[in-house]
């Protein structure tokens, strides 16, 4: 995964780090990675594909029924809670890429060609102002991985901060959750391609505007555009897919999973677990953590499906409990 040059791989040696004289640049149009298809263009393609093959992975998984004792949701509550169908979904899931793609297209125009060649002489300047200690190898890799690992991680955090604060004023201004935020809590037992099902506006403002300031904010080249908005796809797609597979990378590295989401989709947590896709920091800090299955995270890293399936059953059993004592107070009455 080399993000700046993949030229630079295949030399052993650091030697022009210790030069007393500076590499000279030699800039020049950066290569694809793909040779019918530029960097920038491939930032918008591998999501979009992204997309719809993880979320036919779980679909299969679904329709197959491969992995039922780490379903969230019984499968019959899919036809009977949903307020929109599969088709309708699916329409606006497609719509929502294809503003996407457009409004990525739109920047690219004006983005500059990505270059290359100037990465030497950056590596000289960082050793320059390195501690001596500091080997010529920590510079060469610090450079080529680090920087732009570091550049993805800021991009994260600003997107959680864009999405938690404009998904809470969503829930929060009635009319906002009315026209336009509703749509997507339509969908009370998510499935994985249901994860941006969004009025147009909405998808538009949450995700594609949101993702795109993350990106100019921490100026990403178009290789790193690749990898954000890659990985930012599928972390949606899993934090909508409607299981929580102990397998999944995702829900181990992330305390913001599937059912954590879950719980947001729910009637009894639907003002609660604002934040998303990756962290849970603006949820702790602001209060609006559900706090009800705390309990089950001080005893375990995440909260378990079983767990999860345990509290779910046991609030139905509450639920029916008191509808029979108030019946049976109506009929003593």
């Amino acid at each position: 995964m080399n993000l700046v040059n993949t030229k630079w791989l295949e030399k052993n040696t650091y030697s022009f780090l210790d030069s007393a004289v500076a590499p000279l640049e030699q800039v020049q149009e950066q290569k694809s990675l793909i040779s019918w298809l530029t960097d920038g263009q491939l930032s918008l393609v591998l999501p979009v594909v992204a997309y719809w093959s993880f979320s036919m992975f779980f679909h299969v998984i679904d329709t197959f029924e491969l992995a039922e004792r780490f379903r969230i949701h019984p499968p019959e509550e899919v036809q009977k809670r949903n307020k929109a169908s599969r088709k309708e979904v699916l329409g606006e899931v497609l719509l929502q890429h294809m503003i996407q793609s457009v409004t990525g297209l739109a920047m690219l125009y004006m983005d500059p060609a990505p270059s290359t060649g100037f990465e030497q002489r950056a590596m000289w300047e960082l050793r320059q102002l390195a501690p001596s200690w500091v080997p010529n190898r920590a510079i060469y890799v610090g450079y080529t991985y680090g920087i732009s690992l570091a550049k993805v991680f800021v991009g994260f955090c600003i997107i959680d901060s864009w999405q938690y604060w404009l998904h809470r004023l969503m829930h929060t201004n009635k009319t906002l959750y009315r026209l336009y935020h509703s749509r997507h809590h339509r969908l009370y037992v998510p499935y994985a391609y249901g994860a941006l099902y969004n009025s147009p506006l909405e998808g538009f403002l949450l995700d594609t505007l949101g993702t795109g300031i993350a990106a100019i904010l921490t100026r990403l080249t178009h290789r790193e555009q690749v990898i954000l908005f890659t990985f930012a796809t599928l972390k949606t797609v899993d934090d909508h897919c409607g299981y929580a597979l102990p397998w999944d990378p995702f829900q181990w590295i992330f305390p913001n999973n599937a059912v954590y989401h879950d719980i947001h989709h729910q009637q009894f947590g639907i003002k609660t677990n604002y934040a998303q896709p990756f962290f849970t920091i603006w949820d702790q800090v602001c209060g609006t953590k559900f706090h009800d299955l705390e309990k089950y995270e001080h005893a375990q890293r995440r909260i378990t499906i079983d767990k999860y399936k345990e509290f779910l059953s046991q609030r139905e059993a509450d639920k029916q409990a008191k509808m029979k004592a108030g019946f049976g107070n109506k009929k003593e009455n």
